[in-house]
């Protein structure tokens, strides 16, 4: 055969390259890993230096028979599979496979998809990189070894079926210890002044309280603020300063692989999950008009701000033909490198300026047209002049009362004009700051100024936001934890588990993922922590490196791990004595008493006489919760229905079950708005890993909502129920949504 064969993941990219190669290749999939460590054993065989044990993937030997079969025929082999470390270890793999049959085998890296970046990668074929494949191996075998180890901890102590991660667990930690400062937390009161003063030529503007005395006010309480209010109400106020400078802000760098989850989460409200799905997909290639299958974008997984020359001469043109000179800099503007990156690829942007948003519309999904807008924009900004301003601060005295107001006049648009960067970087709400005011632009400094109202305003301090998926991913990537193909796995993972649940955007620490985050933190304090996981992913960057070796590595890790799991395992049978409580109540099934155990959805009752009596049922805080349920009959025995929990939460059961098994959701005392004859109900999508509400007639009627309903009726258009909703700006709050407007809590609370 003279035909050379290039193997790489996916199908789809597979029909990409085909196009940009001669009738001399045969381009053929493996369809991602084809050898994996086994479910049922540890497969690192820690006494023979953490030698790894893999095994083909069920399914995948027909592939790798006809990977040989090609490669036996084939001139020579060039294995193309992604370029990282994943990437790296799934080739070496697949050479594993193909060496008895063909000797001639080549790396070849693809960091784009596009007739360029093929001839690129082709032109400059390589040898395996052990380093990085070992660095892999290396992540792989700890992350065995933790979940292998602690697992069986958790199970004996909790109950059967948890697991524990290496990095996942720290992430957890994270969010566990942000949910405790929450619920430490102790609001302050404080409050503000800020006065409406009108010039002498009856124009009005605001200004914030500052100083008192030279000194920052100190309103803590109402009696105060107002007494504070009648005295400046007395002076008389004059333009103290007044000053003018002009500011610049520059453009954000291109998205690497933490920014880009961070600002489709905000921006596109796509989870980190999906955002690296639809950017694989960007990637691998899409069927553009007459262009046919194109990779759109470069390489996803990526630390690094660096852009290519030949990408940043062809931005630099089109900034030029469409904005104008003055939006360019007279030199390509350049990034600062992360104390942790690699550098190992390019920051991802668009593989050629020509395709641009409009011009890709028609042959993208939704979804996928957002992200990719996004990162066409952010590149295209990256290159583009600073945005310009003019800075207006003026302060205005009257006796010991100093009042600063500020406002920001923009002079030139520059990147503004592409990519608005006027986003929360919190992924919460924003912090107060003094007030921004339209001030009168012929205020001159001496001018006396008239007071015509004083707004004291009550505040609270707030508690530490909880983290989103973006702002997680944004402090893994400060400490040190996890690299760019990781991130979107941690933050799933942890959801999965049941640990954490997301609501509104917000991930909150659940009962369960608390109860394992305080059993792994007590008993592995030294491994479950930020500072050993960050030294971990700095000792896998230097095998990666080529500056230490996978065996030193390993025993640095698993030392002091093996100490810990020896520790922590002889004390499993009396934490798990310890994490259950014995009640007051008695089985209503079979009369042998009740204790409160753990389960996957936290602590709940259960019967003594298991497994004889499997009788479980909520606790009674749970129960008061829904008392205005209970009472109500079994429509099958004519038992009383009670509340009762399960893997998937409370529920209502019959209480003579097992006798009668009827179960069926919990309402919410709300009438379906659409059919007013079924119930609203709290519901669960098909993989379980979002709420939301429906109607209890259901497939007969298909109303369902997002939003959590409070039963409640609008004050403002009568309708029968509101929401609970959350933006970044305003935390959360309560919506009508028939009429779209916001309803006040005390409203609410009000008519409670």
């Amino acid at each position: 055969m003279d035909k050379s064969l290039i193997i790489v993941e996916s199908p789809a990219k597979a029909k990409t390259i085909n196009k940009y190669l001669g009738k001399e290749y045969v381009v053929e999939a493996s369809v991602g890993h084809i050898k994996n460590l086994p479910k049922s054993k540890l497969s690192v065989d820690i006494e023979n230096d953490f030698d790894v044990v893999y095994e083909t993937i069920d399914g995948k030997k027909e592939v790798v028979e006809k990977l040989k079969d090609r490669a036996s025929k084939a001139k020579a082999v060039f294995i193309a599979t992604d370029p990282d470390r994943e990437g790296e270890a799934i080739a070496a793999h697949i050479a594993d496979e193909l060496r008895p049959v063909n000797k001639n085998i080549k790396r070849v890296l693809f960091h784009e998809i596009t007739a360029t970046g093929v001839k690129e990668g082709m032109a400059h074929p390589k040898k395996l990189d052990t380093n990085l494949v070992m660095s892999q191996q290396a992540r792989r075998a700890m992350d065995r070894i933790v979940g292998y180890k602690v697992s069986p901890f958790v199970w004996k102590t909790v109950f059967y079926g948890l697991s524990a991660g290496r990095v996942q667990s720290v992430a957890l930690r994270l969010i566990c210890e942000r949910e405790e400062a929450i619920n430490r937390f102790v609001p302050d009161e404080y409050w503000s002044i800020t006065a409406e003063f009108r010039t002498p030529d009856d124009v009005s503007f605001l200004a914030k309280l500052a100083r008192f005395n030279g000194e920052e006010p100190k309103l803590g309480n109402e009696q105060v603020t107002r007494a504070a209010a009648e005295e400046i109400a007395k002076q008389e106020f004059r333009v103290a300063a007044l000053t003018r400078k002009p500011v610049k802000r520059n453009p954000p760098a291109p998205f690497i692989t933490s920014t880009l989850q961070q600002e489709a989460a905000r921006r596109l409200r796509l989870s980190a999950k999906r955002t690296m799905m639809l950017a694989q997909k960007l990637y691998e290639g899409q069927a553009i008009g007459e262009e046919g299958l194109t990779g759109l974008i470069t390489y996803m997984r990526t630390d690094s701000t660096r852009l290519s020359e030949e990408a940043v001469a062809q931005v630099r043109e089109y900034i030029y033909e469409n904005y104008g000179k003055e939006y360019l800099p007279k030199e390509p503007r350049q990034f600062k490198k992360g104390k942790s990156s690699q550098d190992a690829h390019e920051a991802i942007r668009p593989t050629s300026i020509k395709f641009t948003p409009k011009a890709v519309k028609k042959y993208l999904d939704k979804d996928m047209y957002d992200l990719y807008e996004l990162i066409w924009k952010r590149f295209v900004a990256c290159q583009m002049a600073p945005a310009q301003f003019e800075q207006i601060g003026v302060d205005i005295v009257g006796g010991p009362y100093l009042f600063r107001a500020t406002d920001q006049v923009s002079t030139f648009r520059g990147f503004l004009q592409v990519y608005d960067d006027q986003v929360d970087e919190n992924g919460g709400e924003a912090e107060e700051e003094d007030p921004t005011s339209d001030i009168p632009p012929n205020l001159k400094e001496g001018e006396g100024l008239t007071v015509s109202d004083i707004l004291p305003g009550q505040h609270f301090t707030k508690p530490p936001p909880r983290y989103a998926e973006s702002s997680l991913v944004r402090e893994l990537e400060s400490l040190g934890i996890g690299r760019p193909s990781t991130y979107a796995l941690i933050v799933s993972t942890v959801i999965d588990r049941k640990y954490v649940d997301q609501r509104e955007r917000k991930l909150y620490a659940t009962e369960l993922g608390m109860q394992v985050n305080k059993l792994l933190t007590a008993h592995f304090p030294e491994i479950f922590n930020v500072q050993f996981t960050a030294r971990m992913e700095e000792e896998l960057d230097t095998i990666a490196s080529g500056k230490d070796e996978y065996l030193r590595v390993m025993k640095d890790f698993y030392e002091p791990f093996h100490h810990a799991v020896e520790k922590a395992s002889s004390l499993a049978s009396n934490i798990k004595k310890s994490l259950q409580e014995k009640t007051d109540e008695v089985c209503e099934v079979c009369g042998k008493p009740m204790i409160i155990k753990w389960g996957r959805n936290g602590r709940f009752m259960a019967c003594t006489g298991y497994p004889d009596c499997k009788n479980t049922k909520p606790l009674a805080a749970d129960q008061e919760k829904h008392q205005h349920i209970i009472g109500g009959k079994c429509e099958l025995c004519g038992g009383d229905m009670v509340v009762k929990g399960g893997r998937f939460g409370t529920f209502l059961g019959c209480s003579n079950y097992p006798t009668c098994k009827n179960t069926k959701p919990i309402p919410t005392g709300i009438k379906c708005p659409k059919c007013s004859d079924g119930d609203l109900i709290e519901r669960k999508t098909k993989k379980g890993k979002r709420v939301f509400y429906g109607c209890s007639r259901y497939p007969e009627c298909d109303f369902a909502s997002w939003d959590k309903p409070v039963n409640r009726a609008c004050p403002f258009c009568g309708n029968a129920y509101i929401v609970s909703k959350y933006s970044q700006a305003k935390g959360e709050f309560l919506q009508c949504p028939q009429c779209k407007q916001e309803v006040p809590a005390e409203q609410v609370a009000a008519s409670a």
